[in-house]
Formats: structure tokens, sequence, C-alpha cells
């Protein structure tokens, strides 16, 4: 088979389609031949050298993918050769072919295009788990959701609005129109207006019940800051450095948490049980539309280094998708 290999690390130009072994499934494993795979920002680390796989995980890029099955492995249950799926993955999606394990496998939703699903397990996991699962967002409750236009902010969006939340986003300007169209209620100019102004301002003061942030470092003492009395902040990314000094006692006013977390390296049994919970809770407001893929475009995966160069530019809405 093919797929996306890193001979060396570097810029989008390291990333090389090519001839590689055939995956054979092991015990509690499926192969998946490969339909469509979503770029995400871990992929891009990974190509420059600062995210390798977890132990075990195939060594190309790609954390989810949509396919048809086309074999299964001893132990497995529940699923059979030609159903067609989506999956988490702990690597290996910009291939041809993929061995998965059958925990992370997903049903592709009703209503859904095979190849549009590949847009959905990853956000979904991280978002469900993160903004309900840890931070127990409720109706009635205020969202903030940094970096509104990527694919982790669109479906956090469209999952707030859908559990009766207020939704706030910051997202450039060019992109407030469809963010609002996705379910966001306010939308922040993070370049041009202070977020943390605007989300008091549009919270009457209170703050902000839940933030999901994947800045890290250069918006936690801001974050704090907008946070409600028992408040939330959810830290599932580090675009904005690793290293922030925390005012402690502002938090303990506030009586509110901080929580950092990842998904790729998580235990099977872990991420399989947060696969069954995206399955029973999301799942059925993606098959009724109320959630939806939201992709930006789709390139063949040969093309990866441009799909690489374009998830770098911030120029895109949602995901961008690689199609075999």
């Amino acid at each position: 088979m093919r797929a996306i290999t890193i001979p060396e690390p570097g810029g989008p130009d390291a990333l090389v389609w090519a001839e590689v072994p055939d995956p054979e499934p092991g015990p509690g494993e499926v192969i998946v031949d490969v339909r469509a795979s979503a770029v995400n920002r871990a992929d891009l680390l990974q190509r420059q050298g600062h995210y390798p796989p977890p132990p075990g995980a195939p060594a190309y890029p790609g954390l989810e993918c949509s396919g048809v099955i086309s074999a299964i492995g001893a132990d497995v249950a529940g699923w059979e050769v030609g159903r067609e799926v989506c999956a988490l993955l702990a690597g290996g999606g910009y291939a041809e072919r993929v061995a998965v394990p059958a925990g992370q496998l997903l049903p592709v939703p009703d209503g859904v295009d095979l190849g549009d699903a590949a847009a959905l397990p990853e956000v979904a996991c991280t978002v469900w788990s993160n903004v309900v699962r840890l931070a127990g967002l409720a109706r009635g409750e205020t969202l903030l959701v940094h970096g509104g236009g990527s694919g982790i902010g669109t479906f956090a969006v469209q999952l707030g609005a859908a559990l009766g939340a207020t939704v706030v986003v910051t997202v450039r300007q060019a992109k407030h129109e469809r963010l609002l169209g996705l379910g966001a209620a306010h939308a922040i100019d993070y370049r041009e207006q202070d977020f943390v102004e605007e989300v008091r301002r549009v919270t009457d003061g209170r703050g902000a019940d839940v933030i999901l942030d994947i800045m890290g470092a250069s918006y936690l003492a801001r974050n704090v800051a907008a946070l409600a009395t028992g408040g939330r902040l959810v830290v599932i990314g580090m675009q904005g450095g690793r290293k922030a000094e925390l005012d402690l006692g502002a938090l303990l006013a506030k009586r509110a948490s901080v929580a950092a977390t990842a998904l790729r390296s998580r235990p099977l049994a872990e991420k399989a049980e947060i696969v069954a919970g995206v399955r029973e809770q999301v799942w059925p407001l993606v098959a009724a539309g109320t959630i939806r893929p939201v992709v930006d475009r789709r390139l063949p995966m040969a093309e990866a280094a441009e799909a690489h160069r374009l998830v770098e530019s911030n120029a895109h809405v949602g995901k961008v998708l690689l199609t075999v």
C-alpha cells in the first residue's frame, strides 16, 4: 500500500507519498481501507519532529479516518467486513489502509457522506471528553471557544449550542459569519478586541463557565480573568507556548479550576470509553443534522504537503480532508 511518510522532519515538503508494508490486524483490531483522513495540528507537529507517535502506533501521520472494514482480527465482535466506519487513531490515517483497535471504531452517522465522516472522530472525541465529560458544560452556561475556525472550534460551537449553552468564540473577523451560522451567539476578533472584556460584556460581567483553549501559556492569565465563579478552564493545546505564571489567588477567588488534557496518548481502554460516550451522546445529534461535519476542502492524499500549508496559514474553516 501507499502512505504519507516523513523520511526527515521538516516543512510540508518533508511529506512523501510512498510504498510501505500492508498492515495486519492484531487481536482486537480491524483493517480499514481508508476513504479519507483529516489534517490536525498534531500532524503538523509530527512532521516537524516535535510530536512522535506513541509506542505501537503507525509511523505515518493521521489521527482519524473514514473507510470500509476489509479484514478483522481475533477477538473482535460487533463489526463485519464491508461495514462503513470512521475511526479515532493514534496515527496512520494518511495511508490507504490502517489497523484500528475495534474500540475506536464508530459507524458512519446517518446522513453523512463516507468521506466527510473523516472530519468527525478526533474533534468529536476531543470536544465531548473535555467540554462535557470533564468540564460538565450544562444548559444555560456560557462556553468560550478559542480558535473557532478550526476543526475543534467548529465542532465545539455546534455541540455547545446543541446542549443549550451560550457559545462565545474567538476567531478572525473574516470568519465571524460562518461561526455565527454554526450556532455561536457572539464572535470576538482576537486580533482587534480584548476577549476578556468582550466575554464580560456579553455575560453581564459574569464571565465564561467553561473555556476550551488551544493556546496555552499566552492565554493563561486572560483565560482565568475571563472565567466565571466556579468556572472551568480546559487547555488542549500549546500554540501560544508551554510555560506561564498562574495566579492561584485569582483562581481561588473564583473557586475555579484548570485542567490540561491530551487524547492521543491515552490508554486504549480510555479511548474506547470516550468513543462509546461519543457514539451514545453525540452521534444522534449528527444523525439528526443538529451537528454536521464542517469541511473546508478535500485534497488527494498525495497532496498532503499542500494541505499542511493550508492549515498552517489558518485560512481554512473546519477540516481539510485528504482523500484516497
